[in-house]
């Protein structure tokens, strides 16, 4: 993609190159294939930001898994967590006896996945896993601490790559903070 293309000029700076982001998903693929060896690995993707990483990583796990969608939403069309956690959809696949990784693009504040992490440990399955793509320690609001985290990074409100400003912006390829002239109005 053309970095002059109007998606990056509403970007303050790309962030992540794609090179970056693609070099780092196959370091984490490689951990995950040896940490769940042998292990029945159900990867739940946690729409709708994480459908890009949740693509590409998945493609670098070298074991057989399955997958299964969860709709959670806490933004809406803001810039910060609303804090109420509203399931939009739920699980298919039946998740006795499965190590469960929850594959998310942002660990933010943190309670989405701290409500979620919780509601799957009451289930019958094995054990609960959270891999992040971008992990932003400074926001949380929950002693969470992903299992497996891409890259951490400072308290910017970053797009691309699937995550995005009121459903726009996921089909940046890098991830770049986002200007506030964009969500600010001006």
């Amino acid at each position: 993609m053309d970095t002059n293309a109007k998606l990056y000029q509403d970007l303050d700076c790309v962030l992540l190159t794609r090179d970056q982001i693609a070099a780092r998903i196959k370091e984490m693929g490689a951990k995950i294939t040896r940490d769940f060896e042998g292990k029945p690995l159900l990867c739940i993707c946690v729409l709708k930001g994480s459908v890009v990483f949740f693509s590409d990583l998945m493609r670098e796990i070298e074991l057989p898994l399955e997958i299964d969608f969860i709709s959670l939403s806490s933004y809406g069309a803001g810039t910060e967590s609303s804090g109420i956690i509203t399931e939009r959809s739920s699980l298919t696949r039946d998740i006795t006896g499965r190590h469960l990784l929850i594959v998310e693009d942002i660990v933010d504040s943190g309670r989405t996945l701290t409500y979620l992490k919780e509601h799957l440990k009451k289930s019958t399955a094995a054990s609960v896993s959270i891999c992040t793509l971008l992990d932003k320690p400074a926001r949380r609001q929950t002693d969470l601490v992903p299992d497996y985290s891409g890259f951490t990074i400072e308290d910017a409100f970053v797009v691309g790559y699937g995550l995005d400003y009121d459903e726009k912006y996921r089909n940046l390829p890098d991830v770049g903070v986002l200007s506030p002239r964009i969500y600010k109005g001006e």
